[in-house]
């Protein structure tokens, strides 16, 4: 079965208790397996001294645990995020004697506003997710090749590169070879492995470690992207319609710096052509990056401003 990720959004280290602790870095990855059904919950470790962290947590998430001991900025941040990357199953956990009625109008018109609410109880909330894991659907085999975002890479003293991912698009096998992009470097999988245990492939929603020949982790870093797919992308330039999120005060304006979000990218753009037509809120944006965004057709990415004060997510773009 494919493994389950969930965005674990509340307080820090609430997912310590649903899973065994692995990689930890700004986001940290609990796991829990139960015969060959997995699942990896993920927490936004440095949120919300920065913003990343949250944007990666829901970005790589199939699900979303939404623990609510606080109605105040951070939780209205990261209800927006998971509400832009369309984030549309999960459930809420409700602590501090909130109540439904309290949070009702704060998720209202969100992803959110369709969520189950579940009680308290960490044994149950566990094994429902090990539930659903097991009802999720294997994707049908494919023969177009696979995508891997990379997470974390690292170099294993006697195994030589590891890196870190969830697969994106297809399926990976054993001795596939990947091309890392951005770039022109390629690279060997000598070895998949799924929470620890070997295996030839891993398709779509599979949480992996792939062991690397002819490429070196320090050539690597967290957003290129691993791929056989002849469709992916690489673009410094964007030019594609956005949507801007309904709190979203004042149009944009050429000149403005922002960040752009897609798979574990997180990459500095400036704004060189704005057109507001007659909705400001749906412009067309000409972005240039400050590195390439790799990226399949008709994906979309995240528009985040760090200057924005307390509202930082700006809405969403096409990558075309």
């Amino acid at each position: 079965m494919p493994n389950l990720s969930v965005a674990v959004i509340g307080p820090v280290d609430f997912a310590k208790d649903l899973g065994k602790k692995g990689t930890s870095s700004d986001i940290t990855l609990y796991d829990v397996k139960r015969g060959e059904d997995t699942v990896s919950f993920i927490e936004a470790t440095m949120y919300p001294e920065r913003l990343a962290p949250l944007y990666y947590t829901c970005a790589i998430a199939d699900i979303a645990l939404l623990v609510v001991d606080q109605i105040n900025a951070q939780f209205g941040e990261s209800l927006l995020m998971l509400d832009v990357l369309q984030r549309r199953r999960g459930l809420i956990l409700l602590r501090n004697f909130i109540t439904k009625e309290q949070l009702a109008p704060m998720i209202k018109g969100t992803v959110a506003e369709n969520y189950a609410y579940v009680d308290d109880d960490l044994v149950k909330l566990r094994e429902w997710f090990l539930d659903e894991a097991r009802r999720a659907k294997v994707p049908p085999p494919s023969s177009a090749g696979g995508s891997v975002p990379i997470d974390h890479c690292f170099n294993v003293k006697g195994v030589g590169t590891v890196v870190l991912g969830l697969v994106a698009r297809g399926e990976i096998r054993k001795h596939d070879t990947l091309k890392a992009l951005p770039g022109k470097k390629e690279t060997l999988v000598r070895l998949v492995q799924k929470h620890e245990d070997d295996f030839e492939l891993a398709v779509g929603g599979d949480r992996v470690g792939l062991s690397l020949k002819g490429v070196d982790s320090d050539e690597l870093d967290r957003g290129f992207v691993l791929t056989n797919q002849p469709d992916m992308r690489c673009d410094l330039m964007i030019k594609g319609k956005a949507e801007l999120i309904r709190f979203w005060p004042t149009p944009l304006k050429e000149g403005m710096v922002v960040h752009l979000g897609h798979w574990m990218q997180f990459i500095s753009a400036r704004l060189v052509g704005v057109e507001n037509g007659a909705d400001w809120r749906r412009p067309m944006l000409e972005l240039s990056l400050e590195k390439e965004v790799v990226h399949p057709p008709g994906a979309r990415g995240v528009l985040m401003h760090m200057e924005g004060g307390k509202l930082r997510i700006v809405g969403t773009v096409e990558l075309a």
